[in-house]
């Protein structure tokens, strides 16, 4: 799992600039198609036709099955376009100065879209086809800029959540999942207190450090704690956040994780919970890849376990990224436009089932079945959807680098007051970039 998967606002906040400052010159309405999809039969034919698609992560298995498919169906060909890491910057560079793909992988959530500057340069997904066809409870969750939907969600989005070790929870007598914050944290206590290791933080890798102040705020992300930080009603040094990141310094300063939590990866987190060297982890669906990556779906099932918390109860907080979501770019050329939404139609109804097969991920179609292969903590994460509240990313108007001044917090450099008027400020110069009020 590559950090990109989660922007780094810091090295994106220079390209995003450029959009943001009138310096693209794709896109701008006029082609035929006015910015909206227009959305021919999905195997209509389309030889003579190229397609590009910006790399990403959009699981590579199940993205070269239903492209293979669609060329077959079709006659168009495709040219996968790979962009240096960091991906998302790279991309925006080249969106700067009209240079862009017909498709991309991108993290549908609307901090990342906005990026993009998607009235300008995104194709509207408004009237997709296969709408109705997907879960309720993941329909809507992610892929709009307003009211305005920008990006087909094509797998079951990223969720946080606590990855546990079952066999280490019956060993320490954990009988049922923690229905809030404080059973939460008197869980791990008492693992502690009988010589375990109650937490994993792979504070090397530095992003999954995010996480753990994000879902203390669930309850209050409901009560739209992010629109008020939207227009600087609350700030990151407000209480609600400052207490939030707090917290996660006392747990670490109480003993509750790792020793090695400074320099720890997500491959070392992922083997932990694996393995029961340690009981929990909080963390994203990257947790459970990097599992797949080393075990099999028997031992998975039999070893870990998953539950959502939240300060007042088990709210899941979800968290989509670059592999869940594609967004089809307004170029100005009105065939390829055609072409790219002709693609995104396929994908997501006569070429589904075959796709999800490939890629083995949970579907989003109620009549489609997910593959045999899908773990079942997949399974239990796709279904915390239907009571999620977004996350930082997905309901802010940027993606500030809170996550570096965590770590840089967990490396003893910053206090978390430092953590949250840093992260402030990144935050505000980037809403002042988008010309928002009250910055």
């Amino acid at each position: 799992m590559k950090a990109s998967t989660f922007v780094k606002a810091a090295t994106l906040a220079a390209a995003a600039s450029l959009i943001f400052t009138g310096c693209a010159t794709g896109g701008g309405g006029g082609s035929a198609t006015n910015g909206k999809a227009v959305w021919n039969e999905p195997t209509a034919s389309l030889e003579g036709v190229t397609l590009t698609f910006g790399g990403g992560a959009v699981s590579d298995a199940g993205l070269t099955q239903v492209m293979d498919a669609f060329s077959e169906a079709t006659g168009a060909k495709f040219e996968k376009v790979a962009y240096p890491d960091p991906y998302e910057q790279s991309l925006l560079t080249k969106v700067a100065v009209g240079d862009m793909p017909d498709l991309a992988a991108w993290q549908p959530t609307a901090s990342q879209l906005t990026t993009l500057q998607p009235s300008k340069n995104l194709l509207s997904l408004d009237d997709a086809p296969w709408l109705d066809d997907l879960d309720p409870a993941v329909k809507d969750v992610t892929g709009f800029v307003g009211d305005t939907r920008y990006a087909a969600l094509v797998t079951s989005p990223s969720v946080m959540g606590v990855y546990y070790n079952k066999g280490l929870f019956a060993q320490y007598g954990i009988t049922e999942d923690p229905a809030n914050w404080d059973e939460f944290i008197a869980d791990a206590q008492s693992i502690k207190d009988q010589g375990g290791v109650p937490f994993y933080e792979a504070g090397g890798d530095m992003w999954p450090t995010q996480w753990w102040p994000q879902v203390q705020l669930a309850e209050q992300a409901q009560d739209g704690l992010w629109e008020r930080v939207n227009t600087n009603e609350e700030q990151f040094t407000s209480p609600a956040i400052l207490d939030a990141i707090t917290e996660y310094k006392s747990l670490i300063d109480d003993g509750l994780f790792n020793a090695d939590i400074k320099t720890a990866t997500v491959i070392d987190q992922a083997n932990a919970v694996l393995t029961g060297e340690a009981a929990m982890a909080v963390q994203v669906n990257a947790l459970l890849l990097q599992m797949q990556s080393v075990s099999d779906t028997e031992t998975i099932d039999a070893n870990v376990g998953w539950f959502p918390i939240s300060q007042d109860g088990n709210i899941a907080t979800s968290i989509p990224d670059n592999k869940n979501g594609v967004v089809a770019f307004h170029t100005g050329d009105a065939e390829q436009e055609a072409a790219a939404a002709q693609f995104l139609n396929f994908w997501m109804t006569d070429g589904y089932a075959d796709y999800i097969e490939a890629a083995n991920a949970v579907s989003i179609k109620p009549d489609v079945q997910s593959p045999a292969g899908v773990p079942e903590v997949a399974k239990l994460i796709s279904a915390s959807l239907g009571t999620s509240v977004g996350s930082m990313q997905s309901l802010a108007v940027a993606n500030a680098d809170l996550y570096l001044n965590m770590a840089k917090m967990i490396q003893g450099t910053q206090t978390p007051e430092q953590v949250a008027e840093a992260t402030q400020r990144q935050f505000a110069g980037l809403a002042q970039a988008q010309g928002l009020d009250g910055f």
